[in-house]
C-alpha cells in the first residue's frame, strides 16, 4: 500500500493535485468495471429470471457492513439438483471438494478512507440494492453502473431525503467522520 501511495504521489507532483484526484479514481473506482470472474455467473439468471432475492446470496448486507461474498455451499442448495453438470457448477463442485473457496473478484469498490455499512442503508434507509448496484437483476456479468464518488452518495442521500452528512443543518450534523477514517 505504501508503494501504490508513493507511487501516487510522484504521480501527483508530475501532473498536479487535480490531476492526481482524476487519475487516481480512474484506476478502480469507474462506471462499467466489470472484471472477469472465475465462474459465469449470471444475476440475471438468478436474481432477475429466478427471483432470488439478492439478500439470499449477500445474507450480510442485512447483518454487517459488508455484503460479503456467499460461501460456495450455498450455491449447491439448488445446483445439486439444477444444472449440476454445467461445466461452470462443476467449478464451484470442485471449489467445495477441495474446500477452497471461490477467488470472485471485487466489483464495487470504495476508496480505504470511505466507511459504508451495507445493514445500515439497507435496514434503516430502505436503500433498495438497485439504488447502489443498478439493475442486477439484468445483469449476466456483473457490473458497477455508479461512479461511487462522494457526489454520488450526498446526491442519493439528498434525493431520498435522507440527512447528507456534510449539511450541518441535517440531523447527522455534519460529522464528517460518519463516512470517513
Amino acid at each position: 500500500m505504501k508503494i501504490i501511495l508513493t507511487l501516487l504521489l510522484l504521480v501527483g507532483i508530475g501532473f498536479g493535485a487535480t490531476e492526481l484526484i482524476t487519475f487516481s479514481r480512474s484506476l478502480d473506482f469507474t462506471e462499467n468495471y466489470a472484471p472477469a470472474q472465475p465462474v459465469k455467473f449470471s444475476h440475471k439468471t438468478h436474481a432477475g429470471d429466478n427471483k432470488i432475492a439478492c439478500v439470499y446470496c449477500h445474507y450480510s448486507a442485512e447483518q454487517g457492513r459488508h455484503a460479503g461474498i456467499p460461501p460456495v455451499g450455498l450455491c449447491m442448495n439448488c445446483h445439486t439438483h439444477v444444472k449440476k453438470d454445467s461445466p461452470e457448477i462443476q467449478k464451484v463442485v470442485k471449489a467445495l471438494d477441495s474446500g477452497k473457496s471461490i477467488e470472485w473478484q471485487k466489483v464495487h469498490h470504495l476508496p480505504d478512507f470511505a466507511y459504508f455499512n451495507h445493514s445500515q442503508h439497507v435496514n434503516v434507509g430502505k436503500v433498495s440494492c438497485q439504488d447502489c448496484h443498478g439493475q442486477v437483476q439484468t445483469m449476466d456479468v456483473m457490473k458497477q453502473t455508479g461512479n461511487l464518488s462522494m457526489g454520488w452518495c450526498i446526491d442519493c442521500h439528498r434525493t431520498k431525503e435522507i440527512a447528507p452528512p456534510q449539511d450541518h443543518k441535517s440531523l447527522s450534523g455534519g460529522d464528517c467522520a460518519k463516512c470517513h477514517y
